[in-house]
């Protein structure tokens, strides 16, 4: 597609995600939460794939579009709610990056692309969806991570360790290594955190 269909359909998704009510700062400025998300989304992707796709450009600045719409409170407390608020958010956000895509003129087999990779299906057997991964893990460990923490101190150390293991094993190979250089960043008891989980999941 033209230069002109991207920018159609990246407008528009910062158009919607500008509508988000919440804010975080970013550079002393506050700005739309999910805006923020996709930018970061946008910059890391540039980061692990200096020549990114089209689709991907698309698929990781929709990652969670609108995603203030459907919060996590209109789920039960629960690991399981968790996860089905998790799918449902994706397969929202898939499904409005293909709509805006369609209304930006790529073709159906595009905009089904897209739907796929954002909906995660094909996670571990799908390069795209692979990468989408790779980068909202790393920005999550760069800019969410510590607040993560810090919202949720009554976690007990192995729940911790747990949640650490499967973010890591979410992650490619290329992932890992950025984010050990990444981790140096971290505060300490982070560092210690992640150096704990995958200290003694590989039995090291």
């Amino acid at each position: 597609m033209s230069e002109a269909s991207l920018k159609c359909v990246l407008d528009a998704i910062d158009g919607a995600n500008r509508a988000d009510p919440n804010e975080e700062v970013v550079a002393g400025e506050s700005i739309p939460r999910e805006y923020a998300y996709s930018l970061h989304m946008t910059r890391w992707l540039h980061e692990l794939e200096p020549a990114p796709s089209e689709r991907m450009q698309i698929a990781c600045r929709a990652q969670h579009l609108e995603r203030w719409k459907m919060p996590r409170s209109h789920y039960p407390e629960g690991r399981k709610s968790y996860y089905e608020w998790r799918l449902a958010c994706g397969r929202m956000h898939g499904r409005r990056a293909a709509e805006i895509m369609a209304e930006c003129g790529y073709p159906e087999s595009e905009c089904e692309r897209v739907e796929v990779i954002v909906t995660k299906r094909e996670l571990r057997k799908d390069a795209d969806t692979q990468l989408l991964e790779d980068v909202a893990c790393m920005v999550f460990l760069e800019k969410y991570f510590a607040q993560f923490y810090a919202d949720n101190a009554e976690y007990d150390r192995e729940k911790w360790l747990r949640i650490v293991r499967r973010t890591w094993g979410k992650m490619s190979q290329r992932a890992h290594e950025r984010a050990l250089a990444l981790a140096v960043n971290l505060p300490s008891h982070l560092q210690a955190l992640l150096q704990e989980a995958l200290t003694s999941e590989t039995g090291d």
